[in-house]
C-alpha cells in the first residue's frame, strides 16, 4: 500500500518488548475475568462473555492511561525517556484490544436479530445514538493512528501533520470516558469503577500541568540579545560536553548548542523524525541523538548519516568575552557551519 516501503527492523529489544507487552495482557484478561467469576457467584453471576468484553474494554482503557502518562513523565524524568520508544507497539495493541472489545459487544449484543449489527448496538429503537456511539468515534480514531503509525506515513505526510493527527487520542480519550460514565457506569452500583477511573484522569491531567507549566517557564525565561540580534546564551562553561544547552529565542522557537570536546555547533531542537526535544539528548558517534527513538544529525550541518536523508536547520554561533551567541536568524535544514572552537582559557 506505500510507494515507499521500509520494513520494520525488529530488533531483540523490539521482540522483548512486544512478548512482555503481550504475555501482561493476556495475563491481565485473565485475571479480570478470574476474580470476577469468583466474586460474582450465583444468584449474581455474569455470563463468560460479558466479563470478557469487560476485561477487554477495561484493559483499553488502562493501556490509554499508560500510552498518555508516558510523555509528561519523559518531560519530568529524563532517565524514563526509553519509554518513548516503543510507545506506538502500544497505541497498536491498545487499537487491538479496543478492537476485540467492539467486535464482542457487537456479536453479543447485536448479532442474534435481523438488523446488521453494528446498527443494532449504535442506533436505538427511536432513531438516536447512545454511548455505544461515542465508543464507536474513539475507535475510528484508535483505527486512523494505529493505520499510519509506521514510519513509511510519517515521512509522507511530514511529523507536523503527523503529529497533529496522533494528537487525536485525547479526542479519543474523552469519547471513551464519556462512553463509560454514560454507559456501564450507570448500572455498576460498586464505587471502585467511578473512582479508579476518576483517579486516572486526575493523574493525568496533574502530570500534564505539572510538565505543561514547566515547559512554559523554560520558554518565557528568553535570553537577551546584543545590539545586532544575536542572542547570548550562556557561559561556554554552562553546556555539558557530548551534551546540548536548550534556550528559546522566541516566538517559541529552540535552538539545541552542543558541545563535542571543545567544539560547539547549533541545531534545530526539533527532530524530524517526530519532532522531538533533540536537545535533551546527547552526541553518540559524533551525531547528535534525539532521545525519543536514535534519530541522528551531524553537528555541523544539522544532515542524517547515509544512507538516512533527514535534515534539520542549523544556526551560526560565536563567542565573545567567554560568552556563547547565536544568530537567531536560522539556516535552511542541512545547511553546513563551522563549529566555533572553546578557547583552551574556557576549557578545563
Amino acid at each position: 500500500m506505500s510507494a515507499r516501503y521500509r520494513a520494520v527492523s525488529w530488533t531483540p529489544h523490539k521482540k522483548k518488548y512486544d512478548l512482555v507487552l503481550a504475555v501482561a495482557c493476556v495475563a491481565f484478561v485473565a485475571i479480570f475475568v478470574g476474580v470476577s467469576l469468583i466474586v460474582n457467584r450465583p444468584p449474581n453471576e455474569i455470563s463468560p462473555p460479558i466479563l470478557l468484553l469487560r476485561a477487554l474494554g477495561t484493559l483499553a482503557i488502562v493501556l490509554l492511561h499508560v500510552i498518555l502518562a508516558i510523555g509528561p513523565i519523559a518531560r519530568l524524568w529524563p532517565r524514563t525517556t526509553f519509554l518513548l520508544a516503543n510507545r506506538r507497539h502500544l497505541g497498536v495493541t491498545t487499537f487491538l484490544v479496543a478492537g476485540m472489545h467492539a467486535m464482542l459487544v457487537y456479536g453479543f449484543y447485536g448479532g442474534f436479530g435481523t438488523q446488521n449489527p453494528i446498527l443494532a448496538v449504535l442506533v436505538r429503537p427511536d432513531g438516536g445514538v447512545g454511548f455505544e456511539f461515542l465508543g464507536f468515534l474513539a475507535l475510528l480514531i484508535l483505527l486512523m493512528m494505529a493505520a499510519t503509525s509506521h514510519d513509511f506515513w510519517l515521512a509522507f505526510l511530514g511529523h507536523q501533520v503527523w503529529k497533529a493527527m496522533h494528537m487525536m487520542v485525547y479526542v479519543a480519550y474523552v469519547l471513551i470516558i464519556a462512553h463509560v460514565v454514560w454507559g456501564v457506569l450507570q448500572t455498576e452500583s460498586s464505587l471502585l469503577y467511578p473512582v479508579l477511573l476518576a483517579l486516572g484522569a486526575l493523574t493525568l491531567t496533574t502530570l500534564h500541568l505539572i510538565a505543561g507549566v514547566r515547559e512554559w517557564r523554560r520558554d518565557s525565561n528568553n535570553p537577551t540579545a546584543s545590539d545586532d540580534g544575536w542572542i547570548d546564551i550562556g557561559d561556554t562553561a554552562d553546556i555539558p560536553d557530548k551534551r546540548a544547552r536548550v534556550v528559546c529565542i522566541g516566538r517559541g522557537e529552540r535552538v539545541a548548542v552542543f558541545r563535542d570536546g571543545s567544539s560547539l555547533t547549533a541545531l534545530s531542537n526539533v527532530c524530524a523524525h517526530q519532532g522531538g526535544p533533540l536537545g535533551e539528548g546527547e552526541i553518540i558517534d559524533g551525531c547528535a541523538t534525539c532521545p525519543w527513538h536514535g534519530y541522528q544529525y551531524r553537528p555541523h550541518n544539522g544532515q542524517s548519516p547515509p544512507p538516512f536523508t533527514e535534515k534539520i536547520p542549523t544556526y551560526e554561533l560565536r563567542i565573545r568575552g567567554g560568552r556563547v551567541e547565536v544568530n537567531p536568524s536560522a539556516n535552511a535544514p542541512g545547511t553546513p557551519t563551522t563549529p566555533v572552537t572553546i578557547p583552551e582559557s574556557a576549557n578545563p
